[in-house]
């Protein structure tokens, strides 16, 4: 269910509200990510985050790739290896923009709770379309991972 609250003022913009079991799971760019994604940029909206839970099972990797627009990421549960260095739950990442998002792997799976915003410096938008709804995941080989 999404809930809007009426704005307390005529020049602000309300919040909004998404329960995490109001959302399906999705097919994710790289192997073993499935993930719900709360809000995500739309033609009406397009500098809405990306925001939501990306579901890891065991095994998952990407290979080390450029995103133009920003991130946070917060580990809530599972043991991740980024760039070589482990990290666990309660770590929060912050990816500025531009980045190379760094070699990922785990071993136990787990869930991050995602946020990917337009750049500050780079105006670069994050992409919902082709990356968070896959019908059918492609061979990380086929993958373009220097944009």
């Amino acid at each position: 269910m999404t809930t809007v609250r009426k704005a307390s003022r005529k020049d602000h913009k309300p919040y909004e509200t998404r329960h995490f079991d109001d959302v399906e799971w999705e097919t994710i760019r790289w192997p073993g990510e499935t993930g719900k994604m709360l809000f995500h940029p739309r033609p009406e909206r397009p500098t809405e985050p990306n925001a939501g839970i990306l579901r890891l099972e065991p095994g998952a990797y990407h290979p080390e790739h450029y995103h133009g627009f920003a991130q946070v990421w917060h580990i809530l549960k599972g043991e991740f290896l980024i760039d070589g260095t482990p990290h666990g739950p309660g770590t929060v990442l912050f990816h500025p923009d531009p980045h190379f998002e760094g070699e990922f792997r785990t071993e136990t799976g787990g869930e991050i709770f995602i946020v990917q915003y337009p750049g500050p410096t780079t105006g670069e938008r994050p992409i919902y379309s082709g990356r968070f709804n896959m019908a059918e995941r492609k061979a990380v080989a086929s993958e373009r991972v220097d944009l």
